[in-house]
């Protein structure tokens, strides 16, 4: 995208993106059937993994750029307001969305296990320095981002799901690639360093993808498809086959580990062009730079 593109060689305090808060047309007080995904039991239990990790970690990004923008000077805090202010509204409408579909998969008997582990593991977060959290957003946000593009390229692993679901995800891709960048240029405007961003992006990591893997196993246990031999197969072309999601994501992750790496470094258009060619499927929520004082902008009022 033009905006992320711009950022390269520009100070890390110079944002450059215009992050749009929309709010996405879909109805989610209908029912979602038991293997939405296509008829697929594998990537119907992933995708529901990913969904129950969101409205808390979300939240947990939200706090995070949030603490960061309040301790920069407030010279530095007003070049940054409008876009920490995008952030904030887009991710809390990926949080509220999220949690209306995880009330309508959680009716097929799923129990949501990731997000208490999440709980218990955020709580060891308090009271230390903000850029540990922005260095774990900003990581967080890499495996989104990777994902997102990925989605984008191939949307066909949505192919034969509900139209309102392939929106779901492709809409939350399309904002997640657009705002990419905000976490990461947050910690280096204030100053940190890259043996701990290296550092953070080895334990989410492992975190991640060990709760991403447990939660879908989880999911595939209490739908009764754990141990058929369709869900396996499934498993093996999703993940690893010529468009499997890991192997295609495998060297942009890598990246991260790079001395010289910018998120922006993967920018595409895809998201812009998505955001574009379906843009009846969203509204933007008006968003104004100030509001009087008590009175809550709508992506404040939304992430409250």
């Amino acid at each position: 995208m033009p905006a992320l593109a711009a950022r390269r060689g520009l100070p890390h305090n110079a944002p450059m993106t215009e992050l749009v808060v929309r709010r996405l047309l879909i109805d989610l007080d209908a029912p979602v059937p038991r293997h939405w995904c296509g008829g697929d039991a594998f990537r119907t239990a992933f995708f529901n993994a990913l969904s129950m990790s969101f409205p808390v970690g979300e939240q947990f990004f939200i706090d995070s750029v949030r603490a960061g923008l309040a301790v920069l000077p407030p010279q530095a805090q007003a070049r940054w307001r409008e876009e920490v202010q995008g952030f904030v509204g887009q991710e809390a409408t990926h949080r509220r969305i999220h949690a209306l579909f995880n009330a309508q998969i959680e009716r097929h008997g799923l129990v949501n296990d990731w997000e208490p582990r999440a709980r218990a593991r955020l709580d060891l977060m308090h009271g230390l320095d903000p850029r540990h959290g922005l260095a774990i957003t900003a990581a967080n946000e890499h495996f989104t981002a990777l994902f997102a593009e990925w989605l984008l390229t191939h949307p066909e692993w949505l192919a034969d799901s509900e139209e309102r679901l392939q929106l779901l995800w492709l809409w939350h891709s399309a904002e997640e690639a657009e705002h990419k960048c905000t976490a990461f240029d947050l910690y280096r405007a204030l100053g940190g360093n890259e043996d701990w961003r290296r550092k953070w992006m080895r334990r989410v990591t492992l975190i991640f993808l060990g709760d991403t893997l447990r939660q879908t196993l989880a999911n595939l246990r209490r739908d009764g498809t754990l141990w058929r031999l369709s869900t396996w197969r499934s498993a093996a072309h999703f993940l690893f086959g010529r468009k499997g999601l890991l192997r295609q994501s495998f060297r942009p992750w890598r990246d991260w580990f790079r001395p010289d790496f910018h998120p922006a470094q993967h920018a595409s258009d895809r998201s812009e062009r998505w955001l574009r060619d379906h843009a009846a499927a969203w509204r933007p929520v008006r968003e104004t730079t100030s509001a009087p004082q008590g009175v809550r902008t709508p992506s404040e009022a939304i992430a409250a």
